[in-house]
């Protein structure tokens, strides 16, 4: 037997390929089903199952292309309702694959499909917990996401999650692996660790959530305390999850369509243009009115918190030789309408390009002039922790909705924690009218190791 994790750090995404005997279980699996299909074929073994712990918010999950592909059973738990065929397992049914089996535990509470697999190898031994959003590492999944599709509040799910909690994943074997569905920069959950794997019985020990004192009041207050409003994509991932989307490699060939130059500037006034290259490029030129969200970032995430819609009409200006990776990675989120890309990239534009000025922390140290004013778009919990004196916070998260909080009549200098965050957000900002932005290079990283007076400790302004 063999578990192999298979983590996509942008997405902050653990899909699982387990192989015994020549029959292999994947659980999770991204929409990108190629290199799936590539392992079995190498490893010369069968599908088994294509296992889902719930309906995924975050990620468009690659259960259909895979199951059309290989034959194979997509398997939910109890209370799934896709509109595609399925398997519905029973809450303790057993699943075989070679000399190994997959018992199920229905879980809700962070969905009420939610629901984990716990392996047992070919010796009878309970050996991992692929835990789904229920149990991470270091929290548990939000409880807000599914409130309008399971008729509850969030604090009747969160009582739900914890009745899961104690009754099924806590009485197991403390030596059990847990591997979840996420990690530390997912906002399926609050705060999650680094760590993509860990025991149980270290889990138990130190994860706030498992707490064995902990009354279910208590847990449903800790739980529920200090959400934020879900990433407006999210329920639009569901949507496609549960019921279907089209063949990644349709929407693959579309997006990786050449535009001339021409081409572009034809576009009409809704086709968001997405420059995918370093802030570094994006400040020195770009096409006027285009958005930066960076590949080498939280690229998907940001385009799903800030794009109104995964219908969104998107053309892309990416570093060349990328442009198949920023479609499948649009499409990991479901941002399928690419009409395509500005073939040779930025040296192709034939107009004018605009600049976005950026200033070293130093720069910053020195002085401004009173016409600039600096703004602190991380996000409240970072600026909560630290943030220099004086300096408002309006969090890159609510740009669109917060856009009459930056003054017109100001230079605006913004920073983040490193630098990609703020140049995304002068990137909006000037597409939407405010033409003087500014950017500071190294961010608050390099803010706070300055003599310019920190304010530890206070309140964001949302």
């Amino acid at each position: 037997m063999n578990i192999e994790q298979i983590y996509t750090g942008c997405l902050a995404q653990g899909a699982y390929y387990i192989v015994s005997q020549g029959e292999a279980v994947i659980i999770d699996p991204l929409r990108e089903t190629a290199p799936y299909l590539d392992r079995l074929q190498r490893d010369r073994v069968q599908l088994k199952y294509i296992l889902e712990t719930h309906f995924h918010a975050d990620f468009v999950s690659g259960h259909l292309d895979l199951s059309k592909a290989t034959g194979s059973p997509i398997v939910y738990g109890p209370n799934a309702d896709p509109s595609f065929d399925f398997y519905s397992a029973k809450d303790g049914e057993f699943l075989t694959f070679g000399s190994c089996a997959i018992k199920v535990l229905h879980t809700p509470g962070h969905t009420m499909e939610s629901t984990c697999y716990l392996l047992i190898d070919e010796h009878g031994k309970e050996r991992a917990l692929f835990s789904g959003d229920t149990l991470f590492i270091g929290d548990v999944g939000r409880p807000d996401l599914a409130q309008k599709a399971a008729s509850m509040t969030q604090e009747a799910l969160a009582g739900t999650l914890f009745d899961s909690l104690r009754n099924k994943l806590m009485p197991l074997a403390d030596d059990i692996i847990v591997y979840p569905a996420h990690g530390a920069g997912s906002a399926c959950g609050k705060n999650m660790s680094k760590e993509t794997f860990d025991s149980l019985g270290n889990q138990k020990k130190i994860n706030y959530a498992l707490r064995a004192d902990m009354t279910k009041e208590e847990f449903i207050q800790e739980v529920t305390d200090g959400l934020q409003s879900p990433p407006v994509y999210f329920g639009e991932n569901v949507a496609m999850n549960k019921s279907g989307y089209a063949a990644f490699d349709s929407i693959k060939q579309r997006g990786l369509t050449p535009l001339s130059a021409e081409e572009f500037i034809a576009l009409d006034d809704d086709v968001v243009l997405l420059d995918t290259r370093s802030a570094d490029e994006f400040g020195l030129g770009h096409v006027p009115g285009s958005i930066f969200i960076g590949l080498d970032g939280q690229f998907a995430p940001w385009v799903g918190a800030l794009m109104p819609s995964v219908k969104q009409r998107i053309a892309l200006i990416a570093p060349n030789g990328r442009e198949e990776e920023t479609v499948t990675r649009l499409a990991r989120v479901g941002y399928d309408n690419v009409l395509g890309y500005l073939n040779e990239g930025i040296a192709a534009w034939e107009g004018s390009l605009e600049r976005i000025d950026r200033l070293t922390a130093t720069e910053v140290e020195v002085g401004l002039p009173s016409e600039e004013i600096i703004v602190d778009v991380r996000r409240p919990g970072e600026y909560s922790a630290e943030h220099l004196e004086g300096v408002p916070n309006i969090p890159l998260d609510f740009i669109n909705e917060r856009m009459d909080a930056f003054p017109k009549d100001k230079t605006l200098v913004l920073h983040c924690a490193g630098g990609y965050r703020s140049m995304i957000a002068a990137s909006i900002l000037k597409a939407r009218g405010f033409h003087r932005v500014k950017d500071v290079i190294g961010g608050y990283n390099a803010l706070s190791k300055t003599a310019l007076k920190k304010a530890p400790g206070a309140k964001a302004s949302c």
